[in-house]
């Protein structure tokens, strides 16, 4: 009898963190834990536009194998996005049709991109390679975030826009 009670408790205990779990991913709010954006509470507010540039979005990044390595090399996190990837923060900065050219840093349509200076080695001291760079496809969006350590467009590319989950809007935030 003893234990019976201890194994509700227990499972009271474990149920509800998951309600609350459950109600803030059914409000839209998600946590985020990365350095790519301040870290605390988001919205993510439904989009009823295509996007634009300036745009914070959340976006489901592809499962390809480039974000299976991502995650194995803890660059992102596991969520609900397929490959059971987390969503990502950051800025729409290309659309369709511009160029883009990545060497030092990301130059767009001719314009520096500010604070998009490639690293040359992660925080573990392992290699980054940057992306090809070129006009970016239709369909697809190059992103970038302004924080230092940030894991965005410069690495990976140009993503695809059906990815995008809406806009990204801070609501407890702290800065990194």
């Amino acid at each position: 009898m003893r234990r019976r009670h201890h194994l509700r408790g227990i499972a009271a205990l474990l149920f509800i963190p998951a309600m609350l779990f459950a109600a803030l991913y059914g409000a839209g709010l998600r946590i985020n834990w990365t350095p790519s954006y301040p870290l605390g509470l988001w919205r993510i507010s439904p989009l009823s536009r295509p996007v634009h540039l300036g745009d914070h979005i959340f976006i489901c990044p592809p499962g390809t194998e480039t974000f299976r390595q991502a995650l194995a090399r803890g660059y992102l996190r596991r969520g609900l996005c397929p490959g059971w990837l987390s969503p990502l923060i950051k800025t729409v900065a290309a659309l369709p049709g511009q160029r883009v050219d990545i060497n030092y840093s990301v130059v767009i349509d001719g314009s520096e991109l500010p604070d998009s200076t490639l690293q040359p080695l992660d925080g573990s001291g392992r290699a980054l390679t940057s992306a090809a760079g070129g006009i970016v496809p239709p369909g697809m969006v190059f992103l970038h975030s302004p924080y230092r350590g940030s894991y965005d467009s410069r690495y990976f590319g140009p993503v695809p826009a059906a990815g995008v989950l809406g806009l990204a809007e801070p609501v407890v935030t702290v800065k990194p």
